[in-house]
Parts: C-alpha cells; structure tokens; sequence
C-alpha cells in the first residue's frame, strides 16, 4: 500500500523510504547541475561581469536584473534537485515547474550567452522528460 510517492509500507507494516533510480537519479542530478550552472550565471551577471552584451534585443533586462533572476532560479533548482534525490514528491513538481521555468529564462536569454543557454536549455529539456517518466517505485 502505497502512503505517498516517497514513503511505502514494508512486509511488516513499518514505513520504509523509497530509494530513487533511472530517470528519476538522472532528474535530480540534473536539477542540481542545471541550478549550480544558474547560480553561476546569476553571480556572473549581478557582478556586471564583461562576459555579456546585447544590443536592440526585445527581452533586454538590466544585466543586474537578468543576474538575480539566473540566481533564484538556480536556488529553486538546487532545492528541487535534492528534493528528487530524496524522493520527495513536492521535489518533482517543484523540479518541473523549476525546470520549465529555467527553460523559458534561457530562451530569453540566449542573445547574452548563446552556447550557455542553448546548453542549459537541452538540460531542462531532459530534465523535464525524465521528471515526466516519474515512477516513485520500481516495477
């Protein structure tokens, strides 16, 4: 009988947590690099850092602006990432939800570091499709 996605009653009736693999193991460690990427860009852009320019773009933010942004997605990420490996339920809604945003972020900031976005973008995108495939245990 199954008491949530991370908890599952034993033989003996004891509650035992559920140990995470496959898509599930590949989700959460790339929640974590996709969050630890954004928390880099985040620190790169509040710094003001050179690395970055645009001109005439349609979603052009101050650079501070997009650095704080980058920064609490990349949190949000991290936070969800672990809540995957723990096999938390809330840990993939929030990985979802997390990665979709962090998705449509990338893409509007793909004019500030092109090779950097796309490849956070394809990330995400696995990320979300393994999140997808969510089975809490194995059949």
């Amino acid at each position: 009988m199954v008491q949530g996605s991370h908890e599952r009653r034993g033989q003996t009736g004891g509650v035992t947590d559920a140990t995470v693999s496959g898509a599930s193991m590949f989700a959460g460690i790339g929640l974590s690099v996709s969050g630890t990427l954004s928390i880099l860009l985040g620190a790169a852009g509040i710094a003001q850092d050179s690395l970055f320019s645009s001109a005439g773009y349609a979603y052009q933010f101050n650079l501070t602006a997009w650095g704080w942004i980058h920064l609490v997605i990349g949190v949000w990420l991290s936070a969800a990432g672990i809540g995957v490996l723990a096999g938390r339920t809330w840990g993939r809604w929030a990985g979802l939800t997390a990665a979709a945003i962090s998705l449509i972020a990338q893409f509007m900031f793909i004019p500030y570091y092109p090779v950097w976005s796309i490849s956070v973008m394809t990330l995400d995108l696995l990320v979300i499709w393994a999140l997808s495939r969510f089975q809490p245990y194995p059949a």
